[in-house]
């Protein structure tokens, strides 16, 4: 069975930052690709940024040079460095997985990020 759990959110204000992370326990199974996704109110879910488990990453266009996705794949974490946040950014983070030889997509529970002053 596989379980990601995301941390680090909370209330921060505008030009501030916030990290996140997510701890995956797979029963031993390799994690493929890992991604953030976020979900602000009203609003269909999408991709923030993603990272292959050999450390290529992508970014959506407006999170580029703003957010730092990485990993740690000997602790089967990954973490969203955000910086310079604006109240746009608000939203429900998820983490997302592939994992196993069949890439099964698993998903975190979300975490809150509010921005506003």
């Amino acid at each position: 069975q596989v379980q990601l759990v995301e941390s680090g959110g909370g209330l921060v204000q505008p030009g501030g930052s916030v990290k996140l992370s997510c701890a995956a326990s797979t029963s031993g199974l390799i994690i493929n690709t890992m991604a953030w996704y976020r979900q602000a109110p009203g609003k269909q879910r999408e991709l923030v940024a993603s990272i292959t488990r050999s450390g290529s990453t992508y970014y959506e266009n407006s999170m580029k040079g703003r957010f730092t996705i990485s990993r740690d794949n000997a602790k089967n974490m990954m973490y969203l460095q955000m910086n310079s946040l604006e109240p746009e950014d608000t939203a429900v983070y998820y983490c997302n997985a592939r994992v196993g030889p069949w890439s099964r997509e698993s998903w975190g529970q979300g975490i809150q990020v509010t921005v506003s002053s």
